[in-house]
């Protein structure tokens, strides 16, 4: 269903911004995403679960290496292979971008420590502004591989600020004051997959209408061979951050189940926001990887989360 929504939402938002000439970007569809995605997620967040990054702080510490170390540095070499600086620059962009508006519902179905997961998830969304300069850095350092000039404009060095305020620290305020108002709070969480895919679709269709978004009609009819080439880049990223994240956490353990899924999956929404931002800087490619990880994330984390499901019933029948 929802991967027939995101479907649905690219198909109608490029041609809607095809035959309309496109949205202009506002940041108000980050607020959008906050309100919708994110804060129906921290309900049941406590002041005091902060403390929890101190009693696993060795799994807070795996996968920040993880994270902001070891994918960044796998993307890097895959972007160097693409030869193209825009498709480089989405893969990197996914690989700084932790976990995602879906993250918890993998953390729920894995069975894996929800508080926890909801403590990685504002730990992630605090370190936006540290992705976006890893990205600005990896704009200096790059653009002479790939022979392209990088001017970075207000877009790297001001979003950050944006995304804290509009994805964390005004949904966190909405979440306490709807707490306090029962019936809100109750139909919330009963129509909580609903309201998920609804913001879903008309978040996507949003950004693929968008006037920029429209240069991806270019590359299909000038350089149609970057579309293969990102795609083969970003199942081979899946794969191997899959492999990586297999063999360094113990998904026997629900802590570690839920760093593992905070691994696994990117903050796709988020990277389609920014790379939509940012296509000025890394040119129209850089939404190729972002287009082609919502086709592959989510039938992967699907696919993902049926074998750890597996998994744990037969380690439940052994210890029987």
């Amino acid at each position: 269903m929802k991967l027939a929504l995101i479907f649905l939402g690219m198909i109608l938002g490029l041609s809607y911004g095809h035959y309309n000439y496109g949205f202009i970007f506002s940041s108000d569809i980050c607020l959008f995403a906050g309100i919708t995605l994110i804060m129906p997620t921290l309900f049941n967040v406590k002041l005091k679960d902060i403390t929890l990054l101190y009693v696993y702080r060795s799994i807070m510490i795996k996968g920040l290496l993880i994270n902001y170390l070891l994918l960044p540095i796998i993307a890097l070499l895959i972007g160097l292979l693409t030869n193209n600086f825009g498709i480089a620059a989405g893969l990197f962009l996914l690989s700084v971008l932790s976990g995602g508006g879906m993250v918890m519902h993998w953390i729920k179905t894995a069975n894996a420590d929800t508080s926890l997961g909801f403590v990685l998830l504002l730990v992630n969304l605090i370190f936006v502004s540290f992705s976006l300069l890893m990205l600005h850095t990896f704009g200096i350092y790059t653009s002479d591989f790939f022979g392209e000039s990088y001017l970075d404009g207000p877009n790297m060095s001001n979003f950050a600020k944006s995304v804290i305020i509009l994805l964390i620290i005004i949904p966190f305020v909405v979440s306490r004051v709807v707490i306090f108002i029962k019936p809100l709070k109750t139909f919330i969480e009963k129509q909580k997959s609903y309201i998920s895919n609804i913001s879903i679709f008309l978040i996507i269709f949003y950004l693929f209408a968008l006037n920029k978004s429209q240069a991806l009609f270019e590359i299909y009819e000038w350089e149609p061979e970057l579309i293969y080439i990102s795609f083969i880049a970003v199942v081979g990223f899946y794969a191997i951050v899959y492999l990586v994240s297999k063999k360094l956490y113990d998904t026997t353990s629900a802590q570690e189940r839920a760093a593992f899924w905070h691994t696994v999956t990117r903050y796709i929404t988020l990277a389609l926001v920014i790379s939509t931002f940012s296509i000025s800087t890394f040119g129209t490619s850089m939404l190729l990887p972002i287009m082609f990880a919502y086709m592959i994330q989510i039938p992967f984390s699907a696919k993902i989360s049926q074998i750890q499901q597996k998994e744990l019933n037969n380690e439940i029948h052994t210890a029987v």
